[in-house]
């Protein structure tokens, strides 16, 4: 009878472990903490991303199309979670190996119309679909440095892009300014792919347009882009860009080579506040080598407008050739007409703007220009205090420089920054703040004789630790 009472003691000790071990699991699985530790904070959504999908009224399908040996699955699953942990009840998330899981794969191409040819993060939401493929989801680092290779991680901006644009189920156009030439072999086609690309992530079209062709800007521009232009605009030209500035909510996006003859378009700027001046930023010192030149431009974001602010921490160039730019920040004559001039971006305060560029050694004399040395800068018209009523105002960015896209020397921060200003210019500040995160890869060299510890300590060593302590504890227990 004894033992029989202990073993039921048992059996309900054990029962109740379970149950208890089960109730915790159970609880932990459907309540948990996630705490994003890594330095930089890579898991963890901005802000603004934060603050949109709070307020999600639709429901919204991600699903993880990847197989298992994807490099980015790890990062695509961590980013999924991140954006269901906020709205739980709007967002879920299903993974999908099509190698393995055939039935289910088949099934999404019949119901999304989809060939799953590559791997990507399949949106679903307000019924319409966008598949953003695994080339869509990062930036490759330049020249592919095989010792220490890196790609920015952009998943966050390419997924809430993606889920907003399915949202407002409206596609903006921004028409690009063709046949003004270019400064370098296809030049213009490198800029027309990039913004192409950058539209297809942020949710507007880009369509190319001759302004020869056409009277006015059609109605349906949202926008419209000059790129890298080497030859000016004519009169009848700019009195049509003119008459676009003057309608609400009209969008202009300027990017200056200043290799460029365009006297009208530069006395266009000018009367906005924003004159690009006819110099190089540059560096240049002497040094035992001889005479040092340096024409790529080290920029600082500054921190008085939406779409620079997220990029203050964030180091950064301009290559090629850069013009500064002279603003008119304060002028009567513009307030009178409701316009704000902004500087954007300052080329750092070593470097200076040089008329006589081409000198083997050139020095600051009175025809230069002395730091602060803008280099991008944006204009309002119509801006107001009330920032409810700022969508209706006009919104133009210049850049002094046409390269920020070429695929040679485009960093993660220019395609950032030229999507914050497309944002901006559309009255969609709730979309900037995201930027690009930096994943890096690194590898570890070991020496013959390191290899050979390693083979030493992992194969023989730790097992023998564990084998010889099971054998003292075997040991004891039979004393």
């Amino acid at each position: 009878m004894h033992r029989f009472g202990i073993s039921v003691n048992v059996f309900i000790q054990l029962t109740l472990c379970v149950v208890l071990f089960g109730i915790a699991n159970y609880l932990n699985y459907r309540h948990y903490i996630r705490r994003d530790l890594t330095p930089n904070r890579d898991y963890t959504l901005s802000e603004t991303t934060q603050n949109y999908l709070r307020k999600l009224s639709k429901d919204v399908d991600l699903t993880l199309i990847f197989a298992r040996e994807s490099n980015l699955m790890q990062d695509s699953r961590a980013l999924a979670e991140e954006f269901r942990s906020i709205k739980k009840s709007r967002i879920k998330v299903e993974e999908v190996d099509p190698a393995r899981d055939l039935e289910r794969a088949e099934q999404l191409k019949l119901q999304y119309g989809i060939t799953l040819s590559s791997n990507g993060i399949l949106v679903s939401a307000n019924n319409r679909t966008r598949f953003i493929t695994e080339e869509e989801l990062i930036i490759k680092g330049l020249n592919g440095d095989r010792d220490n290779p890196s790609i920015d991680f952009r998943g966050e901006d390419a997924v809430s892009s993606a889920i907003i644009g399915l949202i407002e189920a409206q596609v903006r156009k921004f028409y690009v300014i063709t046949g003004k030439g270019a400064s370098t072999i296809d030049g213009n086609e490198f800029a027309y792919s990039s913004l192409a690309d950058l539209g297809m992530q942020q949710n507007f079209e880009m369509i190319r347009l001759n302004l020869t062709e056409i009277e006015s800007v059609p109605e349906n521009a949202s926008g419209i882009v000059l790129i890298g232009a080497l030859y000016d605009l004519s009169e009848r030209e700019i009195v049509i860009l003119q008459n676009y500035w003057l309608e609400k909510r009209a969008a202009i996006l300027v990017m200056l080579d200043p290799n460029g003859e365009t006297p009208r378009l530069r006395q266009f700027l000018q009367s906005k506040g924003v004159t690009p001046r006819s110099d190089r930023v540059l560096l240049a010192e002497s040094t035992s080598a001889g005479p040092k030149k340096q024409f790529s431009v080290e920029t600082v974001f500054l921190q008085n407008s939406p779409i620079t602010k997220p990029f203050t921490q964030v180091n950064a160039s301009f290559s090629g050739q850069t013009q500064s730019l002279d603003l008119k920040v304060d002028a009567p004559e513009l307030k009178a007409q409701q316009i704000e001039v902004t500087p954007l971006i300052d080329a750092a305060s070593r470097f200076w703007g040089e008329t006589r560029y081409l000198l083997d050694l050139p020095v600051v004399d009175l025809e230069d220009t002395k730091p602060p040395v803008h280099v991008a800068a944006s204009v309002e018209r119509g801006a107001v205090s009330d920032e409810r009523l700022r969508v209706d105002s006009s919104r133009m960015v210049v850049v002094g420089n046409a390269l920020l896209l070429d695929p040679k020397s485009r960093l993660a921060v220019h395609q950032d920054f030229i999507a914050a200003s497309f944002n901006w210019m559309m009255a969609r500040e709730r979309l900037i703040g995201v930027i690009s995160k930096r994943k890096q890869l690194f590898r570890i060299e070991l020496t013959a004789q390191q290899s050979k510890h390693v083979f030493w300590v992992t194969a023989f060593l730790m097992p023998g630790l564990v084998l010889g302590f099971g054998f003292l504890m075997w040991s004891h227990r039979r004393a």
